[in-house]
């Protein structure tokens, strides 16, 4: 990703988080709020609960993989913030992508 397809500000995740709409999925929660430009910016939450720094940083490249790749399943004009389930810690790359797919496909 784009360092301006990123959110990065405190106060943009909890703007969000706060006022945006939301979806569950099985090891996901996606946040959306339309934005004012033209493109779509992603964030990416782990919790400190999850484990180790090294566990939390493998999800987070596999989710930066997933968005990455799909990217054009997305709705332009939306910030997404993507929080990470403890239960996908041991999950598999498809299971995954299927279902970050499937809460994408419900919007």
């Amino acid at each position: 990703m784009k360092k301006y397809e990123i959110v990065k500000e405190h106060k943009d995740f909890d703007n969000i988080i706060n006022t945006g709409k939301y979806k569950r999925g099985s090891h996901y929660i996606i946040y959306n709020k339309d934005n004012e430009s033209n493109i779509s910016r992603f964030g990416i939450a782990v919790s400190k609960k999850f484990g180790h720094a090294v566990d939390r940083n493998r999800i987070k490249r596999v989710t930066r993989m997933i968005l990455e790749t799909n990217k054009n399943m997305f709705k332009k004009d939306f910030d997404y913030i993507i929080i990470v389930k403890r239960s996908a810690i041991d999950i598999e790359y498809k299971a995954l992508e299927k279902d970050i797919l499937d809460i994408i496909k419900g919007d």
